[in-house]
């Protein structure tokens, strides 16, 4: 089947990007260079593929789950010494090895596609990416890179603020697209921390059981989300020392704090 007889499959989440300016601000932001091999996900008809061998880097790796995609892109790219591409599920198959991620992602699995391209505070990937460029829906990039306070501030910011430089690149609204989707969408570029700047392991999973349980009822204050796990006393030692006041609510404390909180709750049960 060709490009030109494929029809965008709504399961598979397929808008292709067609705007020349949104490309160039993906290539911009992106940085490569020549010791960067490039992981692409969802290539789709190849509008940011092109792009991307256009530029410095010494290879794209790209995964497509659409079979009637993969044989267009072998068609278009296969001759091509720095291409190279695996037919498969990205959440499922095994990654090629590469510095960075660029990418217009399916929307309907960027959660976990976040996590296995980033992972979790308390087991984040082995070997982080230099940078991930990625095109998401605006609902989530704005998530990615809120402040507390913040109606858009929730635990998936604290997660990805622990875990990387998050900034915005562009907006990118449904006309870029073809076909265009119903919602707003902005690149994001993220720089994972370097191992040693990592949250401690121990101290990484109490964050992540601390934003679980005051997230879960984010409208409530902390005083009662938290209640329970320490004496009441203890809690408000706890709170003090991490700056964080008790009537707050959970996106109103920043990830800093979050870990201040762990710190001293580890510290106390130990």
């Amino acid at each position: 089947m060709s490009f030109a007889a494929h029809r965008a499959r709504k399961r598979f989440g397929q808008h292709w990007l067609k705007d020349q300016s949104v490309l160039d601000q993906i290539l911009n932001a992106s940085e490569l260079t020549s010791a960067d091999t490039v992981l692409e996900v969802g290539p789709g008809r190849g509008a940011l593929t092109e792009r991307l061998l256009e530029s410095s880097a010494s290879g794209v790796r790209a995964v497509e789950l659409d079979r009637d995609l993969v044989a267009g892109l072998q068609e278009r790219f296969g001759a091509n010494p720095r291409f190279a591409l695996t037919e498969g599920d990205v959440l499922a198959v095994e990654l090629p090895e590469a510095t960075a991620v660029v990418a217009n992602i399916p929307y309907n699995i960027t959660g976990p596609l976040l996590e296995r391209l980033v992972g979790r505070l308390d087991n984040p990937v082995a070997r982080p990416y230099r940078r991930l460029v990625l095109l998401v829906q605006q609902e989530v990039g704005e998530r990615i890179r809120a402040r507390p306070g913040s109606s858009a501030f929730s635990a998936l910011s604290v997660r990805m603020q622990l875990l990387a430089h998050c900034n915005t690149v562009c907006p990118v609204p449904p006309r870029c697209f073809q076909p265009p989707p119903k919602v707003m969408s902005e690149v994001v570029a993220l720089d994972p921390l370097p191992v040693e700047q990592r949250l401690d392991p121990a101290l990484a999973k109490t964050v992540e059981m601390l934003l679980r349980r005051c997230f879960a009822a984010r409208r409530k204050m902390l005083r009662n989300t938290l209640s329970g796990l320490v004496e009441a006393e203890q809690l408000q030692g706890l709170t003090d020392e991490a700056e964080i006041e008790l009537q707050q609510r959970p996106q109103e404390v920043s990830p800093e704090r979050w870990v201040r909180l762990a710190a001293g709750l580890n510290r106390l049960i130990s």
